[in-house]
């Protein structure tokens, strides 16, 4: 059985099945269901450690993560579903994608990567490091400093404390668990198994979590898949300008 913290919005036939990233919670999709919940079944959930869900240990997989969403999906009898997910979400994601592609009606990668490359691993070491000697609270900052662009941050300070909140809801062996599976991530070569339509989304300011012209790559590998950039959007792209993430969304789940 899944103890994944988990909440289902709408009455429709079809299912979306939204998943978080690194230090999210199932709340950074409330911007994304009331334009859903009519015609889906919107189902979002947290991660182990994170939000509701207990933290089950710190040694995770990508596959172990797959695992956790596999389950919830049976239990909620999900037999197939559209999957967004932003960030490590995103990875998860591809990685449903690439072994159960049966499942999966359409998949919406958003702002994430599908392979660990050193230079970005240097930054989650460092990171890991830190949350190891002095907690997770010094990573706050950080964290939520590095998720929007500067005219963002200066113009919101009301959702800056909101995300902050977020972040300190991840337990210590949630982070630790999930940072774990990310530096292991490694699905790239395995792209071209995707049978579903596919959009990858990007954040036009995203310097970081997945970069325009590197989601325009992985676009390239999954038959048929297209990439869309939000305007006025960094990493978090669909808490920083969610009309233009919700148009795309729209568009494609239709």
């Amino acid at each position: 059985m899944s103890n994944a913290n988990h909440r289902i919005d709408g009455r429709g036939e079809r299912w979306v099945t939204f998943v978080t990233g690194i230090a999210n919670d199932l709340t950074m999709w409330d911007g994304q269901v009331p334009v859903l919940e009519k015609r889906f079944r919107v189902l979002r959930y947290d991660l182990r450690g994170h939000g509701g869900t207990p933290p089950n240990g710190n040694q995770y997989s990508i596959e172990s993560l797959v695992r956790d969403l596999r389950t919830l999906l049976d239990e909620v009898q999900a037999g197939n579903t559209s999957i967004v997910g932003l960030g490590l979400g995103g990875a998860i994601a591809q990685a449903f994608a690439i072994q159960h592609p049966e499942r999966v009606d359409k998949l919406m990668p958003c702002c994430c990567r599908a392979r660990m490359v050193p230079d970005f691993a240097k930054l989650w070491y460092g990171l890991r490091e830190t949350v190891q000697k002095n907690g997770l609270e010094t990573i706050v900052e950080p964290t939520v400093q590095r998720w929007f662009s500067e005219d963002f941050k200066a113009a919101h300070p009301e959702v800056l404390e909101k995300i902050r909140r977020m972040i300190r809801g991840t337990t210590f062996d949630g982070y630790m668990g999930v940072t774990e599976a990310f530096l292991h991530l490694d699905v790239e070569q395995d792209l071209g198994k995707i049978k579903a339509p596919t959009l990858y989304v990007s954040g036009a300011e995203d310097k970081l979590g997945g970069p325009p012209e590197l989601m325009q790559g992985l676009a390239a590998k999954v038959s048929g898949a297209r990439h869309v950039s939000v305007p006025n959007a960094a990493h978090i792209a669909n808490i920083q300008n969610p009309e233009g993430f919700n148009r795309v969304l729209g568009e494609f789940l239709k």
